[in-house]
């Protein structure tokens, strides 16, 4: 789920890909937020990811936020454009080394046929913080919260302290994460 299907792809050269939300189901999969929570695919060429990803998704009626496969972006072989934050919003925290890895890349996806463009990282960054650090750490504890009552000297301290941080949320607090999410996709529409 989130960044944990292309992060640590991308660290170990291979291709990660995170379908849309609800194209592969989650059901045997222990959520972290099951409303947000995809299976990713870990591979090592993009035609390979594409082969799984037609095996893995379409409809799961064990899974209530699965949903029909509806027409997407081409994945290879074909002109595309990808993003990239404005220059001013790459932080690289020093790694000199590390952005000019990241330059290259850039470099490397225009040299196959990649168009980048530039976008606005404000709103991502927004609700990266609404969900690591708002309502959505409620529903962590709501998937894993009995479990680890249960069980709190087997869970590691440090997922023990994110699961219970999530009871500090009230309900009221949930929808307006939720309202603000949703402003914020518009802002990222663009």
């Amino acid at each position: 789920t989130a960044g944990s299907g292309r992060v640590p792809a991308a660290f170990n050269g291979l291709v990660g890909l995170k379908p849309t939300r609800g194209l592969v189901s989650t059901s045997g999969v222990v959520p972290a937020c099951r409303s947000l929570d995809c299976v990713s695919v870990f591979a090592g060429a993009v035609a390979d990811a594409q082969a799984v990803l037609a095996v893995m998704q379409g409809v799961d009626e064990s899974d209530p936020y699965s949903r029909p496969v509806g027409e997407g972006a081409p994945l290879a072989g074909e002109r595309f454009r990808f993003a990239v934050p404005l220059p001013a919003q790459r932080e690289f925290f020093g790694d000199l080394a590390y952005r000019g890895l990241y330059e290259a890349a850039i470099e490397r996806m225009t040299a196959i046929g990649g168009v980048a463009v530039e976008f606005d990282l404000a709103p991502f960054l927004a609700a990266q913080a609404l969900l690591y650090d708002g309502p959505w750490i409620a529903e962590r504890t709501a998937a894993l919260g009995a479990f680890i009552d249960a069980h709190a000297d087997d869970v590691l301290p440090v997922t023990r302290g994110i699961v219970d941080s999530g009871r500090r949320f009230t309900a009221a607090q949930a929808f307006a994460g939720r309202h603000e999410l949703a402003r914020l996709r518009r802002l990222a529409e663009d």
